[in-house]
């Protein structure tokens, strides 16, 4: 390409680092748009244009109407021109035509406009490169360079974008310097009008899997899994890892030789504690590996069908504190990693408990079966009391007991979960099964009851815990003032007296036309989005001052501004003479230091105390949405007829309640 157009689209292409046809499409447009404000062409005319990059020749082409007699050379053309570009014309026929105008009889305001639009185009099209070219990254590591810090996030430079590290996703106690370079998580990118949006992490704890991932051949090709990960970032992390191959030792392998691979991944982190270990599919013997180092005694498994998992784990004394950890962190990572709630107890605790209770219930048969060993035990927990020394065979001895008695204990809870699920089962045979689709708002109860009752979710699931054994929900309004049992008892009465499918139905009707009051006031309350103008470039813009000076764009559209020390020597300002300039005060860099940590605390409790008060407001939108649904709908007793009657309140006028509007069906 021997040509001016040629040079300058090859500088575009080298300087951008965009495809050959992205930058021709822009050009083919800018002319479109030029041909457009120069000839004052109808938006509804078909404009095409096309450039030949060999010899630099531009041609435009226009749909026209084939006419005997042209009275509007713009749009019609002769049979005997529409036949040189498309041979099998006919009259009234649309066809394109080329134009003979070239790019240099443009006025100033067509060129304007075909400048914008190159421009429009050009950083649209690295916005969409970029994003592309980071959506691939995304859930993988990356390495940036700090460009700048704040209480709030730290800004990397990721090359040609730019990364937010938000303080939630930092790693507490790390420092970041300007331009150093640090490996982060990719966790999400987004699009937007400045380009893509891309949030990092170092507190993630899939980093850490990346990390392994990279640091560990073995996890990289597939011979080893990691099966779960817990973490608190710059404090503790324990990852669960299985061999896929016989022979293999996933632990060691993770570990590497003499530590080396995860002492790579411990400096990277910060110095953060990690924890490999084993999986295993029995939950005891996991649970017991999941808290180490603390060595455990005992692990006894509760399934409970209502409160959930729970793992009650037997420690000897001198293991407590190691099994709990700093501040709970321990257990807290192994109930993590396990997925089981976990009660650890040491083991004179256990037996203390044990000798206390010997009379009741099922630990009383442990007087004739273990009475040599219960004997034992409160001969040495006698020498405990009066702090004498005990050997560590009489802590296997107290151990022993410990763990029959939590034996005896898991039997008596298995024995009562089987007889829970047996009873659910004869329950909910009784139960109709429009219950369980009917929502907690229809229930005439407090609002305190409600949000205790959240979990259940529905109507049916309530009435089958209450007939199965009331008491799982008493206990749990014992903070409740008043008698909200009476309460539930009356309400649900209501419910099995009324027609299940009518008051479905009503339900169904309310929840859609809440769900369309709320679309319409989402739509009110979004202000309208300015639209993408087509041509950029306005005629009364484009005939300003043409001696203005033209302010460079970046890639973002953007103005590129002067450094501040340029502005101000063209400005020509000079200090007056004979003034004298103050010295600079030097500040000593501990006290900037204090002032920073200090900013950053104030920040830091800004914005807990932010989330706090979301986290408010998102409750008390949620309690007024059922306080509305509530008003909505009423279930009362006809004293006539003596049946239940449900009134349904319609919205009138939007943002208004019309009281007589009642609709009352007879169930």
């Amino acid at each position: 390409m021997s040509n001016e157009l040629g040079t300058a689209f090859k500088e575009i292409e080298d300087i951008r680092a965009l495809p050959e046809d992205i930058i021709l499409d822009a050009l083919q447009s800018a002319l479109v748009s030029a041909y457009r404000k120069d000839t004052g062409a109808s938006a509804a005319q078909e404009i095409e244009a096309k450039i030949d990059l060999k010899t630099g020749r531009q041609m435009v082409f226009v749909e026209k109407e084939v006419v005997d007699d042209v009275l509007n050379d713009a749009t019609e053309v002769t049979l005997e021109r529409a036949r040189f570009y498309e041979p099998e014309a006919q009259l009234h026929d649309v066809v394109m035509i080329q134009v003979e105008h070239t790019t240099r009889s443009f006025g100033r305001i067509a060129a304007q406009t075909a400048k914008q639009v190159i421009l429009q185009k050009i950083r649209e099209a690295e916005r969409n490169a970029l994003y592309d070219e980071f959506i691939n990254r995304e859930g993988d590591l990356i390495t940036g360079t700090v460009q700048s810090t704040n209480a709030r996030k730290v800004t990397l430079s990721l090359g040609r974008a730019e990364a937010d590290l938000p303080r939630q996703h930092q790693i507490p106690g790390e420092r970041y310097r300007t331009h150093e370079k640090i490996r982060v998580f990719v966790v999400e990118v987004s699009k937007s009008n400045r380009g893509p949006q891309i949030l990092v992490s170092r507190a993630h704890r899939s980093m850490l899997r990346r990390l392994l991932e990279y640091e560990v051949p073995e996890i990289y090709n597939g011979q080893v899994e990691i099966k779960n990960i817990a973490r608190e970032a710059g404090h503790r992390s324990k990852v669960a890892v299985a061999a896929l191959q016989d022979g293999i030792d996933p632990v060691g392998a993770c570990v590497g030789m003499r530590g080396i691979r995860i002492q790579n991944i411990v400096k990277e982190l910060h110095n953060e504690k990690i924890d490999v270990i084993e999986w295993n599919n029995d939950a005891v013997a996991f649970i017991s590996k999941a808290l180490s180092p603390a060595r455990v005694t005992g692990v006894y498994l509760d399934d409970d069908p209502v409160d959930g998992r729970t793992a009650v784990v037997l420690v000897p004394d001198d293991q407590l504190s190691l099994a709990i950890g700093r501040e709970g962190q321990n257990a807290r990572l192994a109930a993590k990693l396990t997925g089981w709630r976990i009660d650890i107890k040491s083991v004179a605790e256990t037996v203390q408990s044990a000798l206390d209770n010997l009379e009741t219930a099922p630990l009383d048969t442990l007087t004739e079966r273990h009475a040599d060993l219960i004997a034992e035990s409160l001969r040495i927990m006698e020498k405990k009391r009066l702090e004498l020394a005990v050997m560590p065979e009489e802590y296997k001895s107290l151990g022993r007991l410990a763990g029959i008695v939590e034996q005896q204990l898991q039997e008596q809870r298995d024995e009562a979960h089987q007889t829970y699920l047996q009873k659910r089962k004869a329950a909910l045979e009784e139960l109709a099964p429009q219950l369980f689709e009917l929502p907690l708002d229809v229930l005439a109860v407090s609002q305190e009851a409600l949000d205790i009752l959240e979990p259940f979710e529905n109507i049916g699931e309530v009435m089958l815990l209450c007939a199965i054994d009331e008491t799982l929900i008493s206990r749990r309004f014992a903070d409740l003032e008043g008698e909200p049992m009476t309460e539930l008892r009356a309400a649900l009465d209501f419910i099995n007296a009324a027609d299940l499918d009518q008051l479905l139905a009503e339900a169904i009707s309310i929840e859609e036309v809440e769900e369309e009051e709320a679309a319409e006031d989402e739509a009110l309350a979004t202000p309208a989005e300015d639209s993408a103008v087509a041509e950029p470039a306005e005629d009364a813009a484009a005939e300003g001052d043409a001696s203005q000076p033209e302010v460079m764009l970046d890639a973002f559209g953007q103005p590129i501004r002067e450094d501040a020390k340029e502005t101000e020597a063209a400005s020509g300002a000079a200090p007056v003479e004979g003034e004298e300039i103050p010295a600079p005060v030097a500040i000593p860099a501990v006290e900037i230091e204090r002032e920073r940590d200090q900013r950053a605390d104030q920040v830091h409790l800004a914005e807990e105390e932010g989330e706090r008060e979301f986290e408010l407001e998102r409750q008390k939108g949620k309690q007024q949405r059922r306080q509305d649904r509530q008003r909505r709908r009423q279930l009362v007793l006809d004293e006539d007829s003596g049946e239940v009657i449900a009134k349904r309140r319609r919205k009138g006028s939007r943002g208004s309640w019309d009281e007589e509007t009642w609709e009352d069906y007879d169930y």
